[in-house]
């Protein structure tokens, strides 16, 4: 997961909106607008979600795994694609959503099936967190100050770090169990998790309101549709583990 000085999400970095700023003559990104692009993303991510999840619960497996694997795939090179091409963003950013539709849908339909009603819980836990910390931010409760980016993208890069360092000793045998497990540090180190994920939707707000500020072009809305969802899809799938190690000590 790359990162930058002014937050853990690829998707926007510290000069994001500074470097797209008012370059040509039209209509200026707003946050409105942002907003609206960012549900046109998310309607983009269910409609596949509902595929995926329907082939995993009529025992369609192989379809399914193979679907989850193109929308892993296909969703990586799609990001770095919007990330590098930013004006591509209008085309790149529903097709990234439509592929990450394809992987959440096999997940959660996988996860549901052994700990049923599991993915609503997720789902509202994690639009839940999205407007309470929208609602915290709107009204100042919360300040993406420079010590606070530091601190998140210092946190977040350890679990990127930690993150892929497992999955290559994985393939050698040897596993976490403690920190993957259902135990007390195991949860203990999920909820670390999804509060990183969680305040980087904070930075992810400064970030597209200082780009509506500073006049960015109009397609650096759906840029910043974009950014949220790499966020939000993120925070979900640690919200769908953290739940699964809960309620797996019952």
């Amino acid at each position: 997961m790359a990162l930058s000085l002014r937050t853990k999400n690829p998707a926007l970095s510290a000069n994001t909106f500074e470097t797209e700023r008012a370059m040509v003559l039209g209509e200026a990104m707003t946050i409105e607008g942002t907003v609206n692009k960012t549900g046109v993303l998310l309607i983009c991510v269910a409609i596949p979600a509902m595929w995926t999840w329907s082939l995993v619960r009529t025992d369609n497996a192989p379809l399914a795994s193979l679907l989850l694997l193109v929308g892993l795939i296909g969703g990586f090179i799609t990001a770095l694609v919007t990330i590098f091409k930013h004006a591509w963003a209008p085309v790149t950013a529903p097709v990234y959503a439509l592929l990450e539709g394809l992987v959440l849908g096999g997940l959660s339909a996988t996860f549901e099936a052994s700990y049923p009603g599991i993915a609503i819980q997720a789902v509202m836990l994690t639009f839940g967190t999205l407007v309470a910390l929208l609602l915290a931010y709107r009204a100042g409760m919360i300040r993406a100050t420079e010590g606070f980016k530091m601190g998140i993208v210092a946190a977040t890069g350890g679990i990127a770090v930690f993150y892929l360092v497992t999955i290559v000793l994985g393939f050698f045998g040897i596993h976490f169990p403690m920190i993957y497990g259902s135990g007390p540090i195991g949860i203990a180190f999920s909820l670390f998790v999804v509060v990183i994920a969680a305040l980087n939707l904070v930075i992810d707000f400064d970030m597209i309101e200082t780009g509506a500020a500073q006049g960015a072009p109009k397609y650096m809305e759906w840029y910043g549709g974009f950014a949220l969802m790499v966020t939000l899809i993120w925070l979900y799938l640690e919200m769908l583990r953290l739940l699964s190690k809960l309620r797996s000590r019952r």
